[in-house]
């Protein structure tokens, strides 16, 4: 008995060790060799973690005003021996993703068909028309991110990156009387951003990455409401459909990594197209999500949204690593997504 005691022990201490390392300042490279100069540079471009020098590629790190391929090969081979760049066993890799957790969308049913709700370290993609709750479901977030909730998750402030000028503060403070706190204080944990293009939503994930690692641990939510509107005005016709796709392949990547560094869940919307070529191949339904494969890619869980009666509304996994496709009913209420009344 002794001995598995000891045990737990072991793992919560790991579990520690892991929560610390997860935070690996680039201020440590100093031990190796590494001046402040430099650091503070790669600071100004949202590479704040020794982690995060390993998720950027030497290119990238070479087009930073300022580093020299030698200076770059140093910082490379400074952040290698503080990181194990190795393999886990599937065993430690299920203890790390003990680290994850859920935040709940205020509907039961629909964190039962997300196995519990929006998961951290991933990106989960909601898509449909206008009208399908898209928007409702990014500001009931905003606060149910707050709020702590099932294994130990505590809440946390969350970050709210707006493209299409639907982000309403009032709408926060309707959802925050339905779950009894105090407005003011829900307002005040969330950090509010506008983009005007998608050069500035990129810049804007510099930002985030800062605040993310200024705050370690604080931030639980980032959301993108919607992830390729600018991208639609930016670009427009198929002679810069590859441009675009380059640019958002980009753009997702470095969503990506943020959400695994800083441990955070990443909500973002998407938008529909009509799809030509459905006719032919006797579609039920003729419309598809925009952004194409490299999107389709990115995301970790793909949920479809459409309108069902009244306020209802009829959420699908579209697309999941561990979760299989099911549908969920709720509806949206002046205290945003909750569960659908039969």
């Amino acid at each position: 008995m002794k001995a598995a005691e000891d045990q737990v022990v072991e793992d919560e201490a790991g579990y520690q060790d892991d929560e610390e390392s997860f935070f690996q300042d680039i201020d440590t490279l100093q031990k190796h060799g590494i001046n402040m100069a430099d650091l503070k540079k790669l600071k100004s471009v949202g590479i704040c973690t020794v982690k995060g020098i390993q998720m950027t590629t030497r290119k990238a790190l070479c087009n930073i005003k300022g580093l020299s391929e030698a200076k770059v090969d140093k910082i490379k081979e400074a952040a290698g021996k503080m990181l194990t760049n190795g393999f886990l066993t599937a065993f430690e890799y299920s203890a790390k993703r003990k680290q994850v957790f859920r935040i709940t969308t205020g509907s039961l049913e629909f964190d039962k068909l997300l196995g519990g709700g929006m998961e951290s370290m991933a990106i989960t993609e909601a898509f449909g028309e206008f009208r399908t709750g898209k928007t409702q479901l990014s500001h009931t977030l905003c606060v149910t991110a707050q709020l702590p909730g099932e294994d130990g998750y505590t809440g946390g402030k969350v970050i709210f990156i707006d493209t299409e000028n639907t982000f309403r503060p009032d709408r926060l403070k309707d959802i925050a009387e339905r779950f009894n706190v105090d407005h003011d204080a829900v307002l005040d944990n969330v950090l509010y951003a506008r983009a005007y293009t998608s050069e500035h939503q990129m810049e804007l994930l510099d930002f985030v990455a800062a605040k993310f690692h200024e705050e370690g641990g604080v931030f639980k939510l980032l959301v993108i409401d919607s992830i390729m509107a600018l991208f639609r005005v930016d670009f427009s016709g198929r002679g810069e459909l590859a441009e675009r796709q380059q640019k958002l392949a980009q753009m997702l990547s470095r969503l990506q990594k943020i959400s695994e560094e800083y441990n955070v869940a990443v909500f973002v919307t998407n938008q529909m197209t009509a799809d030509p070529g459905a006719g032919m191949s006797f579609q039920a339904d003729p419309k598809k999500p925009i952004g194409g494969h490299i999107l389709a890619h990115a995301s970790t869980t793909r949920i479809s949204l459409r309108k069902g009666r009244g306020e209802m509304r009829i959420a699908k996994i579209f697309d999941s690593p561990d979760m299989p496709e099911n549908e969920a009913t709720f509806a949206i209420t002046p205290g945003g997504v909750a569960d659908a009344k039969e």
